[in-house]
């Protein structure tokens, strides 16, 4: 696996370590857990904006009145 070098000002490292110290992680194993946090962050933000996106006609009709004037019948916003 490659190593990968990381800086950080004195007072990002002492927060980032402090953050380690608080979940009882090493450094190296927060910094790690982090990376992949990241990555399942965006893969549920992808998908619940797709999510939404499939429902959004189906909501639309079920509260019309929800429907941001922006959006309706292609009108522009007051």
């Amino acid at each position: 696996m490659p190593s990968l070098n990381v800086s950080f000002t004195d007072e990002e490292l002492k927060g980032v370590r402090a953050a380690a110290a608080a979940e009882g992680k090493s450094l190296k194993q927060y910094l790690h857990d982090l990376g992949v946090r990241e990555m399942q962050r965006q893969q549920f933000v992808t998908g619940a904006a797709g999510w939404a996106d499939r429902l959004r006609g189906e909501f639309d009709a079920a509260f019309p009145d929800e429907v941001p004037p922006s959006e309706r019948d292609g009108a522009a916003a007051a």
